[in-house]
């Protein structure tokens, strides 16, 4: 499968492209351009201090080179996470999580998509029941991917009871996957945390759950994360998906994320087409980022 040309901040652009030899102005330049890429302070702190020392100690004078070893620098700290889907399992169970307006239900459609074209037989479960959308918004994606679909048999359906059914299809008709949809916020006085370990109670008594991802919008940044503490703490996350990840410079937000929850960044989303969910690549990343 073709990897997605990324396009990201300018700030790399312009800062790659000016003298040739390394300056102060040079320095205050990329600490610019990172923080403006969403890298974050910390992070971006990290990043100067290292390639600082770097830089001195092989006594590099000619940005060129800087910009080689910085992307070097970025690729080897987002190979620190493995980005490798789970899905070894017959079927591949995938609980997909996170808060409601993310873009949870329409990322499950564009995943379901990428996997059938590694000719997978893909089947996805609807069971957020708590959002009255969220059933048939699953259904028009599902549809779009060419992929089936398990909906609750009545309005309201217990969530628990959807997953149950759609892994017991998946068993049944032999699916290679079932992706599941769950709940990002409910109307009840029950947990959300408790409503998805009962999901899972359920589904684990008929097959392993492969992954648990979360979906955070990149657009949000910090802010998102923020709000999907929660899931990271309790509800088993095995990896990321980031959605909206497109040019509006928030590229270094995928290696921020993984070193604040020290969870992979497994799947990335630019644009709402069906196609536009990838799998997440370090090499080619850090590549279309710095350039």
């Amino acid at each position: 499968m073709a990897e997605r040309s990324w396009s990201f901040s300018k700030a790399f652009r312009t800062l790659f492209s000016g003298p040739e030899l390394i300056t102060e102005e040079t320095w205050d330049d990329l600490e610019t351009a990172l923080i403006t890429a969403d890298f974050g302070p910390d992070v971006t702190e990290s990043i100067l201090d290292a390639l600082r020392a770097d830089v001195e100690r092989h006594r590099v004078t000619e940005v060129a080179e800087m910009r080689r070893m910085l992307r070097d620098a970025i690729e080897e700290r987002l190979a620190a996470y493995d980005p490798t889907l789970r899905l070894s399992e017959r079927p591949a169970v995938i609980l997909v999580v996170g808060v409601n307006g993310v873009g949870k239900t329409t990322t499950i459609g564009k995943f379901a998509k990428y996997l059938t074209a590694f000719d997978k037989r893909v089947l996805v479960g609807a069971a957020d029941t708590f959002r009255a959308a969220a059933v048939e918004q699953l259904a028009t994606w599902a549809e779009r991917a060419g992929v089936d679909i398990v909906k609750p048999q009545q309005a309201g359906q217990d969530p628990a009871s959807v997953a149950f059914q759609t892994v017991q299809r998946a068993i049944d008709a032999e699916y290679e996957i079932a992706i599941i949809d769950t709940a990002g916020r409910l109307q009840t006085k029950g947990g959300l945390m408790d409503e998805l370990g009962k999901v899972r109670r359920v589904i684990e008594k008929q097959a392993p759950v492969s992954e648990v991802l979360l979906v955070l919008d990149a657009t949000t940044g910090q802010n998102g994360l923020a709000q999907a503490e929660a899931f990271i703490q309790h509800a088993g996350v095995t990896g990321l998906v980031l959605t909206k990840l497109d040019g509006s410079a928030k590229g270094g937000f995928v290696l921020s994320v993984q070193e604040k929850t020290g969870l992979p960044v497994k799947l990335v989303g630019q644009g709402e087409g069906i196609g536009d969910l990838t799998g997440f690549t370090p090499h080619v990343f850090a590549q279309q980022l710095i350039g």
